[in-house]
């Protein structure tokens, strides 16, 4: 399955989540989001997307502010610790868009994921110990969302 990874803020391609990803088998397209700009990150994500056609847009923190900023068409949307309030226009997800979230999170309130969610209709998923998400149990919450399989723990 071709994903497209959107990275958070400081952060670069390549990292821990889209190497799962990758590692498990999916083509992963992991574009470096300029951090000072985020209307030129918006465009490279568009861009991306125009150009792959990926089944599923996977956002980041930052990039979860870019994922719902750029016409997606019908792919599904797997936000992590969506940074949606912090950048950006759109205030909205497609119903069925999957948000994990941890409630420890330092960066991003719990409570901004809670309202994406009960607003649209959008599926929030409380895992992980921090707002990386870069553990097992969050790693494998994200392949299963991406995979369509997030209604099985044990998947």
């Amino acid at each position: 399955m071709k994903i497209l990874f959107l990275h958070g803020w400081q952060s670069v391609p390549g990292g821990v989540k889209p190497t799962y990803l990758k590692d498990h088998g999916h083509e992963v397209i992991n574009p470096k989001l300029p951090d000072e700009d985020f209307a030129e990150a918006v465009k490279i994500a568009q861009a991306e997307f125009d150009k792959h056609q990926p089944q599923v847009v996977v956002g980041s923190s930052r990039g979860g502010a870019v994922a719902v900023n750029i016409d997606s068409g019908g792919a599904k949307l797997v936000m992590l610790c969506p940074a949606w309030k912090k950048w950006g226009t759109a205030k909205a997800v497609r119903p069925g868009t999957v948000i994990l979230h941890s409630r420890a999170d330092d960066v991003i309130p719990f409570a901004d994921s809670e309202e994406l969610a009960r607003t649209n209709g959008a599926r929030l998923t409380e895992v992980g110990k921090n707002h990386r998400l870069a553990d097992p149990e969050p790693l494998a919450a994200m392949l299963r969302a991406c995979e369509g399989r997030e209604e099985d723990p044990h998947g």
